[in-house]
């Protein structure tokens, strides 16, 4: 599908939302007669109703603009998934309670907003095939690349070398001040006494 042809698309969009919206301006659920229950229940459904059709309209116009963008076109098809339930509540509910010619055409614009969301679908698979198929190659390529490196070097190192241990002999005691002992000589014996002891003199015997 052309950017042209979604374009189109898009704009078909609109009138469908516009034909709803014009629609919803003829229901009076306040003149129905019908239990309060029934009334609420369906003025919510309503209310849904409008907060669908209107973030169809600000993700169609942003899709509209750029209608190669995945992420505009998926919000748009979601939008439309919201508002068709809805949208068919109404239509069972206005035949019942108010008017079967006029709740026919509430199912009328709900077919015709079918129609266009089944028309956008392939457009939002093609795009999205595109990046799977993206990362598919990439990834494959990675692959190979790995494989072909890992071919390359397989075999180019040579067997693990073992290393020889290593006794490191420490010489000395600190004290806790980090000075060496002055008791102890530098290959850890006991320092020897700067002078021998004098032996007291005997007394000459006459």
């Amino acid at each position: 599908m052309e950017a042209v042809q979604v374009e189109a698309l898009a704009h078909k969009i609109w009138i469908a939302e516009y034909r709803i919206t014009d629609l919803l301006t003829q229901v009076h659920p306040e003149k129905w007669k019908t239990s309060e229950v029934t009334r609420n229940s369906f003025n919510q459904t309503l209310e849904n109703l409008h907060k669908a059709l209107e973030g169809l309209e600000e993700w169609r116009a942003q899709f509209e603009k750029r209608p190669d963008s995945m992420y505009f076109g998926f919000q748009t098809y979601a939008e439309m998934n919201a508002a068709l339930p809805r949208l068919d509540g109404v239509a069972r509910a206005v035949s019942q309670f108010q008017n079967p010619s006029l709740g026919a055409q509430y199912s009328q614009a709900g077919n015709q907003l079918f129609d266009l969301q089944q028309a956008l679908q392939p457009y939002l698979a093609y795009l999205l095939r595109n990046p799977d198929q993206l990362l598919y190659v990439a990834q494959t390529n990675l692959a190979g690349c790995q494989n072909e490196l890992g071919s390359a070097l397989r075999g180019q190192g040579g067997p693990a070398k073992p290393l020889k241990n290593t006794f490191v002999e420490f010489h000395g005691r600190r004290h806790s001040n980090g000075q060496p002992d002055a008791r102890t000589s530098p290959r850890g014996g006991k320092k020897k006494s700067a002078s021998k002891t004098e032996k007291k003199a005997e007394p000459k015997s006459k």
